[in-house]
Parts: C-alpha cells; sequence; structure tokens
C-alpha cells in the first residue's frame, strides 16, 4: 500500500490510499494545508493497523 497525495484544481489536497496492484482503496476528504493532509496520513499509518471491524450488515 503506499499513499498518494495530490492537489485539486481548487488548489487544495487530497490522498489515495492504493494498493500494490494499483487499485485506489480509499480517498480523503480535500485539505486546505498539505501538511494537514500529510498528518492525517501519519496518524492513519500509527493507529490503523489494529483497526478492527464493525460488521452492521445484519
Amino acid at each position: 500500500m503506499k499513499f498518494v497525495v495530490k492537489k485539486t484544481s481548487n488548489g487544495e489536497f487530497r490522498f489515495n490510499m492504493v494498493a500494490t496492484n494499483g487499485q485506489v482503496v480509499a480517498t480523503s476528504e480535500s485539505y486546505k494545508q498539505k501538511a494537514s493532509a500529510l498528518n492525517t496520513i501519519s496518524s492513519i499509518q500509527k493507529n490503523a493497523g489494529g483497526a478492527t471491524i464493525d460488521d452492521q450488515s445484519a
């Protein structure tokens, strides 16, 4: 997996989480500052490894 940071047409920033096969598996909200997008990526990297599954489909 990797994070790809892009600048949007309106000058904001967003990132995609991209699988090793090139498929986008998640897209962020838009951020006014690049640092905010990078901070969110850092938080995901630190905290999401042990994320649980909350299956509410039943």
